[in-house]
């Protein structure tokens, strides 16, 4: 499967889940990455592990970025 395939399939789990409780609550469930990616699989999302690092990296680099200009602006 495509990398961005994927990513797109990622993006499109967060939407439903923020539209639909019972999916956000069925994947609040899931302990591990593995156990995210079977349960999304077998819902009907094509994700991959790799998506759920990706994501993880990107948010965190986003709140460090955040972060940084909240101090900035603290100055």
């Amino acid at each position: 499967m495509d990398k961005q395939m994927s990513w797109l399939e990622l993006e499109r789990l967060v939407e439903d889940a923020e539209k639909e409780p019972q999916l956000a609550r069925a994947l609040r469930h899931c302990r591990s990455n593995p156990e995210l990616v079977l349960a999304a699989r077998r819902l009907g999302y094509r994700i991959t592990r790799i998506d759920l690092v990706q994501a993880r990296l990107a948010d965190q680099k986003e709140h460090k970025q955040y972060n940084q200009v909240v101090h900035l602006s603290n100055e």
